[in-house]
Formats: structure tokens, C-alpha cells, sequence
């Protein structure tokens, strides 16, 4: 919808550029046309200020600490939701009702299997293989084994391919697992919720009974909801940049794995469990405070702050609660790298240094610390940032294929290199 007008004067020439107006969030200017009516490019290195889509999917307002899904706060959503409700949402765009989630529950429930040849592809891999890089090639793989949903202009098999990757992406990722630690796979099974199913996979072995403490169950299934989607953030920019070449969905999704497993990004987590294990104990927290206010230290607090959310992180409250509530229910007293973690946590929040830069505990410090409690080695976290994104990535891939105004992504540059030269014989150089 265009709202109005701005005006841009270049190369002695006055331009009206449209600006258009979400339902919320900021005003966006049309430089659709620039290029073509000026033979100029902007310059927006990562695309910070650039509206690469128009989406119905997800809202962040940063400077309010807002995120909402399909108009739901995030809140509200993981206290009263599930994560296959959220899936339902994301995907269609309101919550379900009771037949729409019990038909989608079954859906997801009885694609969980995956097909038996892949159980072999894991042994090619080597034991000690980060299970990220088992993550990016057999769901990659996935292509190869169902041919029957990747023709990306049937909107069944656009649904089916959906369907198969929230449903199969539990497995993989509880089989790289078991298979990075040496310890035979566990099928899925049908009985149980999908964040129950999860940690059965992962946890149980076949000489003894395992039930699943529904304490546990129910933190990892906000751990999910979380984590589902994010916007347009690095790794579903990928999926979407990947998707606009007519790729199949299971390749698209493989780029956002390999994306998100930059530390940067969904390697956060790990870094700042890696950081309170660098710090070590109570009494050298001290040291580290100090080197992080100092800006001639190259030493960064990680977990801690926000990239986008500049006052507290949404999701970060209901985390917090969520690493208390599983701590408690695990009675953890004596591990000193969750003292270590509970200590900062209290500077944090008490600091006037944090406060003045509103450097509070984000989203990647609670849940790393409340996988590790879980069991999980930090090699994992990334892996179980991918399983909760998969329906976000899945559903702003879905709507990107759907768009009738979409084109191949083709961001341009700023050249600074060698102008036209004359290739010189090598006898001559």
C-alpha cells in the first residue's frame, strides 16, 4: 500500500520514491526503481536498513522488546501453547482448532520416521564429526530420498515437504547424537508429544525403560517455541535467497543450517557456555567484568545483550524462568559453571554497567545453560537451535515460493577493485 512520497535529488535530478506502510513497524521506502531511473545502487553492508521482503509471519520491535507471531506475543504463545500449535500457526497463519491441531499433531506425528537407507548415511561420517556437519548433509540428503515432495510448484508437495522436515528433523537430530557419542539410534514413537519424543530419542538406550519427566518435556518445548522464528535474520535471509532460484526445500533449509551454525549466529548459545567455562569459578568473575568494560580488552561477555532487541529480550524472561524451573526440578547445587552463570546473571542485572548499555542475560545464555543442565553436550546446542527453526524457515520459504512478486535474490556491490588492465604473456610480468 503506498502512503505517501519521498523525494530524492541526485545527479541533478529530483525522484519520487513511494513509501510504503506495514500494519506495523516502520515506513518503508520503494527504491525498486532507482537503479533504472539513475543507474545508481544504495550501499547497505548487511543489509541492516533494507527491507528484503514483505512478510505476515513474524514482528520484532527491538527498542520496545516486542516479538510476535502471526500477531501473537511471544509470551502468550510459549506459557499457554505448544510447539506443534506454533508450527500450525507459522505455517497457515492462525492458531488451530481443536480437528486442526489433532489432524496436524497426526500428520507430523506419523512422518517422524525416516527412511530406513539413511540410517546407514550417518556412518559416513566420523564419530568425532561436529554433529552441525552431519546436520547439513543428511538433511541436504533428504532430496535424494523423497523425490516425491520437491516439485516446488505443487502446493501439495509443498505442504508435504513441510510436513516431513518439522517431523523428521527430531530424528535427525537425536541420531547425529547417538551417533556422535556412540550409542545406537532409537526409533520414534508415536505415543509420546513431539518434545517428549525428543528427549526419548536422545536419552533413552534399549537395555532399560526411560520415562520422560514431563518437567523436562515441557522446557524443551518452549526451548522450541522460542527459538521458531526470528524474521528475517542471517540464516532465514539464507533459506529465502537459496529458495528464490526454485531450489528444492530440503537444499534451502540445508543453507540455513549451514548458516545458522556460524557463532555469530545460532552458535551463540555454545560461545557463552564456552565463556563460562573459560571463567571457571565464583571468584575469577571479577577479572572478567573488568575486561569486558575495558575497551582495550578484545574479551566480549557472551549471552549477554542483543543485536536487535535493545531493551530486554522477550524471550529471554520466559527462558530465565524456564532454567530456574529445570534446575529446581534437577537439583543442581554443585556444578560450578552453572554457579558461575547464576553469579553473572545477578551482576547483570544489578550492574549499572549493564544497565546503562541494557546488557541483560539474552535468550543464547539461559538456553545454554538449561541444555546443559538437560544433558546435552555444547556441540548440540546448535543442532537444537536448527530442530526449533525448521518451522520458520519452512514457513517464510513457503511464502516466499507463493509470492507472485518474487524474483531471484541478486543483491549487488560497491566495486573498489582494479579497473580495465591488459593481460600481459608471463615472460613479460
Amino acid at each position: 500500500m503506498t502512503d505517501s512520497t519521498a523525494k530524492l535529488v541526485y545527479g541533478g535530478q529530483e525522484l519520487e520514491l513511494s513509501v510504503r506502510e506495514g500494519s506495523v513497524g516502520p515506513q518503508v521506502i520503494d527504491i525498486a526503481s532507482l537503479y533504472g531511473k539513475t543507474g545508481a545502487f544504495t550501499y547497505d553492508p548487511g543489509f541492516t536498513s533494507t527491507a528484503s521482503c514483505e512478510s505476515k509471519i513474524t514482528y520484532i520491535d527491538g527498542d520496545k522488546g516486542v516479538l510476535l507471531h502471526r500477531g501473537y506475543p511471544i509470551e502468550q504463545l510459549a506459557e499457554h501453547g505448544d510447539f506443534l500449535e506454533v508450527c500450525y500457526l507459522l505455517l497457515y497463519g492462525d492458531l488451530p482448532t481443536k480437528t486442526q491441531k489433532d489432524d496436524f499433531d497426526h500428520r507430523v506425528t506419523h512422518h517422524t520416521m525416516l527412511h530406513e537407507q539413511m540410517s546407514r548415511f550417518f556412518t559416513g561420517f566420523r564419530r568425532d564429526a561436529h554433529p552441525m556437519a552431519v546436520m547439513c548433509g543428511v538433511v541436504g540428503a533428504l532430496s535424494a530420498f523423497y523425490h516425491d515432495s520437491t516439485d516446488i510448484s505443487d502446493p501439495h508437495q509443498r505442504m508435504v515437504a513441510s510436513i516431513r522436515m518439522i517431523a523428521k528433523m527430531p530424528t535427525i537430530a537425536a541420531m547425529a547424537y547417538k551417533y556422535h557419542i556412540g550409542q545406537p539410534f532409537v526409533y520414534p514413537r508415536n505415543d509420546l508429544g513431539y518434545a517428549a519424543d525428543f528427549l526419548n530419542m536422545c536419552f533413552s538406550v534399549p537395555c532399560e525403560e526411560y520415562n520422560v519427566n514431563p518437567v523436562l518435556a515441557r522446557a524443551m518445548e518452549r526451548i522450541f517455541i522460542l527459538h521458531a522464528d526470528h524474521e528475517q535474520n542471517a540464516s532465514t535471509s539464507t533459506v529465502r535467497l537459496a529458495g528464490s532460484s526454485g531450489a528444492n526445500p530440503f537444499a534451502c533449509i540445508a543453507a540455513g543450517i549451514a548458516c545458522l551454525w556460524g557463532p555469530a549466529h545460532g552458535g551463540a548459545n555454545e560461545a557463552a557456555l564456552n565463556m563460562l567455562a573459560e571463567i571457571g569459578s565464583v571468584d575469577r568473575i571479577p577479572e572478567f567484568i573488568d575486561r569486558a568494560k575495558d575497551k582495550n580488552d578484545p574479551f566480549r561477555l557472551m549471552g549477554f545483550g542483543h543485536r536487535v532487541y535493545k531493551n530486554y529480550d522477550p524471550r529471554a524472561k520466559i527462558m530465565q524462568k524456564t532454567t530456574h524451573e529445570v534446575l529446581g526440578e534437577l537439583g543442581i547445587k554443585d556444578d560450578p559453571l552453572l554457579d558461575v552463570a547464576m553469579e553473572l546473571e545477578k551482576i547483570a542485572l544489578t550492574d549499572e554497567y549493564f544497565i546503562e548499555k541494557k546488557l541483560y542475560p539474552n535468550i543464547d545464555f539461559y538456553s545454554g545453560i538449561t541444555l546443559k543442565a538437560l544433558g546435552f553436550p555444547t556441540t548440540m546446542f546448535t543442532v537444537l537451535f536448527a530442530l526449533a527453526r525448521t518451522v520458520g524457515w519452512i514457513a517464510q520459504w513457503k511464502e516466499m515460493v507463493e509470492d507472485p512478486h518474487q524474483k531471484i535474490g541478486r543483491p549487488r556491490q560497491l566495486y573498489t577493485g582494479a579497473t580495465t588492465r591488459d593481460y600481459v604473456p608471463i615472460a613479460k610480468r
